[in-house]
């Protein structure tokens, strides 16, 4: 019997805490040519003599901090139950494979084994609510130049975005009931920042993308495939399933990288000024994620909860990711099948 394949793809993690697996992990994540889109040459200048050396043993540091003995990494402890329990979840008639855009399990062997089963078909899932060309894009280009090189190639459909999926919605939106959030004083949706050029880049018409200051703040069809404006779609459908007024809350982006300017405004910049306000207590969402990892474990609790409590603030709540959370499943299997 014939069976459909499914592809689902994160970004990855490295093989285990030690200095020497988080600079492998990261000499692949950023010698990606959609991850810094620069010049080859600065590129490969940049991250093996400068990035990599120095930043490797800091973020190895971080790793040991939310890595589990027996569970390895959040993002692959979570990833691995959503590819279990969506296999599950669709029965016999379709085979799902896991993969990491970086490192283990790779693209390359989780289509093997899609072509090994010889599957009619493939879906592909990059797990990253919000398109950007250094992650969806990215994943979308190496399955294609993978497949391309097959003899025989099965009907192949690409997921571009999910960023208003009802039940990936609802889900973050349940998942801060427990915390109350009129308690808080105010809301962060905290999204993964990018280069402003690739922002740019993203804006086929030239005529849109940062030529005004609300250029975002509305998804249109100008706008559709722009990062930050399906960021900004995302946080305004929770705060409206959650009824929260435009003032309780502020979106944000976090985990910058070098000196060239990133899609604002930056968190850690949000979180002085709130503090400089008088606001006691944050309650943070990171919905550009579908698993808990480093940059909401790690970041978002410890980081930004040390800084502002440093600056005057009591209190930094991370709502949980998506997780293993079954109405999250129920959404996958939507997008496997629709």
């Amino acid at each position: 019997m014939s069976k459909q394949g499914v592809l689902l793809v994160n970004l990855g993690t490295p093989d285990s805490p030690s200095t020497a697996d988080v600079r492998k992990y990261l000499d692949e994540f950023l010698m990606d040519e959609r991850v810094i889109d620069v010049n080859p040459i600065l590129r490969t200048m940049l991250v093996k003599g400068i990035i990599v050396p120095f930043r490797g043993p800091k973020s190895a540091k971080l790793y040991r901090e939310i890595w589990s003995d027996t569970t390895g990494s959040p993002l692959m402890h979570y990833s691995l139950l959503q590819k279990d329990l969506l296999q599950n979840q669709l029965g016999s008639e379709y085979h799902v494979e896991l993969a990491m855009r970086y490192q283990s399990p790779s693209i390359e062997s989780a289509l093997k084994n899609l072509k090994n089963a010889q599957v009619n078909s493939i879906r592909v899932i990059p797990m990253f609510p919000h398109y950007a060309s250094a992650s969806s894009g990215s994943v979308l280009q190496k399955v294609m130049e993978l497949v391309s090189k097959w003899q025989t190639i099965p009907s192949i459909s690409f997921l571009n975005s999910f960023h208003d999926n009802e039940l990936m919605i609802k889900v973050f939106a349940e998942n801060s009931e427990k915390y109350n959030p009129a308690s808080y004083d105010h809301i962060l949706f905290s999204f993964h920042g990018l280069p402003q050029r690739q922002l740019k880049k993203s804006d086929d018409s030239g005529r849109h993308c940062l030529k005004a200051n609300n250029c975002c703040s509305t998804l249109t069809n100008e706008n559709k495939f722009c990062y930050s404006a399906q960021c900004h779609h995302t946080a305004r459908l929770i705060a409206d399933k959650l009824s929260l007024p435009a003032d309780k809350y502020t979106v944000c982006f976090q985990s910058r990288l070098g000196k060239d300017p990133w899609v604002q405004p930056y968190t850690s910049v949000v979180i002085q000024e709130l503090a400089k306000k008088g606001i006691k207590r944050l309650l943070v969402f990171c919905p550009a994620f579908v698993a808990d990892c480093l940059e909401t474990v790690y970041e978002v609790t410890v980081e930004y909860g040390d800084e502002f409590k440093k600056l005057g603030g009591e209190h930094v709540q991370l709502v949980e990711s998506l997780n293993d959370n079954p109405l999250w499943i129920d959404a996958l299997e939507g997008l496997v099948k629709n």
